[in-house]
């Protein structure tokens, strides 16, 4: 095998699965019979200074995730923190060690399980999180498959003619040049008529978008998660592969997918709502769908529009859906929540509408359901089957949205709040986007 092909696969290899699973098993073992040993080197002083240190250090570290992301539940289980705790036993107890009773052997051997310990709980906690999904990803090469970043500028602009017809598979005369995959761009979307600041939004434009002529695809709003970036999506969300694999799977043919950025800032929280902390629903309701229409060659029937997300993405995909359904008739709620919310229901109308209860029932989704019927709306909610926050809160919405007469689906996966809940719905929902999209027949 040729160097570049080692380094290829070496750069895809998995860190969430296969390989590399078996391997932190097997150090997590070697790190349970380490601390063990390391705790028959201490003295009995030494070890509970060690063990309290690394118990302080580990709940310290679960506080401040709690602190700083809350509303969302907690973002490591609690198995993870006593890896994390293990991991600082490792580090202060080999410490402890060389300094009490230094030698060549023993150090190599402490220092050597104060690294495995350290690696084997970033190990553990990557895999719940998917921060870094493959090797390449832990130096930045990102498991983008064959989908191009390029530039907005470099993009081909309108086309004299455009393929037209629903659905658009049935229609598609597939050109000659077509390339091979989509590409991903950013883009500012700024908010001419909402006033709200948000950051560049990221794109997939499908390789049946790059054509000459190109087909009249239908357009998917994505919002991303609280704390986060648009960029999301591509990451733990898997936007781009996903997509990418639905298009070459229909000649090409796929939705034109804008995920604007619906929060302001990495860790802002203004909910999906038009209150004091930002114009979010104008922003996604006018400016967003002006800026697609006005720069983007797409199908602007509004019945050939879906919106969704995950999360904060999610609940906003609901809110926009119910408060909007002639502009975003289609949605997708993955691990939404059954309110917007900025810690509980007093602190989030307080923050959104000076208290003001009557306002926040007048545009929260599960108040509109509850007292109209949108059987013009369909969409799918989807939860993790570990995620004992968010899921009640899925049942919650899919109930009330079948009582209101919308044609809509629910089921949990495998996982708590994170992206391979996220990234795994995509992949599945894209038939069915299809044919909601008149994609397909």
């Amino acid at each position: 095998m040729h160097g570049h092909q080692l380094l290829t696969r070496l750069s895809r290899m998995s860190l969430e699965h296969g390989h590399i699973t078996a391997a932190l098993l097997v150090g997590s073992v070697i790190v349970g019979v380490g601390t063990l040993l390391l705790l028959r080197w201490l003295p009995r002083r030494a070890a509970l200074v060690a063990l309290g240190l690394s118990v302080l250090g580990s709940a310290t570290g679960a506080t401040f995730v709690w602190l700083s992301f809350r509303p969302l539940p907690a973002q490591l289980p609690a198995s993870n923190f006593v890896w994390i705790a293990l991991a600082m036993f490792g580090v202060i107890g080999a410490a402890l060690v060389l300094l009490r009773r230094p030698g060549l052997a023993r150090g190599l051997s402490v220092t050597a399980f104060a690294g495995l310990a350290a690696i084997v709980a970033v190990g553990q906690v990557n895999a719940q999180t998917g921060t870094y999904p493959t090797l390449g990803s832990l130096v930045g090469h990102w498991p983008v498959g064959s989908v191009e970043n390029v530039a907005f500028d470099s993009l081909p602009g309108a086309e004299p003619w455009v393929q037209r017809g629903l659905p658009t598979e049935t229609h598609w005369q597939v050109p000659e040049r077509m390339p091979s995959n989509g590409v991903v761009t950013e883009a500012a979307i700024p908010g001419n008529i909402s006033g709200f600041d948000a950051r560049p939004a990221t794109l997939y434009l499908p390789p049946a978008y790059l054509a000459d002529p190109r087909a009249e695809l239908p357009v998917l709003v994505l919002v991303a998660g609280e704390p986060g970036s648009p960029s999301d999506w591509l990451d733990s969300g898997r936007l781009a592969t996903t997509v990418d694999a639905y298009a070459s799977r229909h000649s090409g043919l796929a939705p034109v997918v804008v995920v604007p950025d619906a929060l302001g800032d990495y860790d802002a929280n203004p909910g999906c709502m038009d209150s004091a902390l930002g114009n979010v629903a104008t922003y996604l309701d006018q400016d967003v769908p002006n800026w697609i229409e006005s720069n983007l060659q797409v199908n602007p029937d509004a019945a050939q529009w879906a919106i969704g997300g995950f999360s904060y993405g999610g609940t906003c995909a609901i809110e926009m859906a119910v408060n909007f359904p002639d502009r975003y008739p289609s949605f997708l709620d993955f691990s939404g929540q059954d309110e917007p919310s900025t810690g509980d229901h007093e602190d989030t109308v307080a923050a959104m509408f000076d208290g003001d209860e009557s306002a926040f029932d007048a545009v929260n989704a599960r108040d509109l359901m509850a007292q109209n019927r949108y059987p013009q709306l369909s969409g799918v909610f989807v939860a993790g089957e570990d995620d004992d926050i968010y899921r009640p809160q899925q049942e919650i919405m899919f109930e009330a949205a079948r009582a209101a007469d919308m044609n809509v689906d629910y089921y949990t996966l495998p996982g708590g709040h994170s992206g391979d809940v996220w990234g795994t719905a995509l992949e599945l929902e894209m038939d069915w986007l299809g044919r909601t999209l008149a994609l397909t027949p």
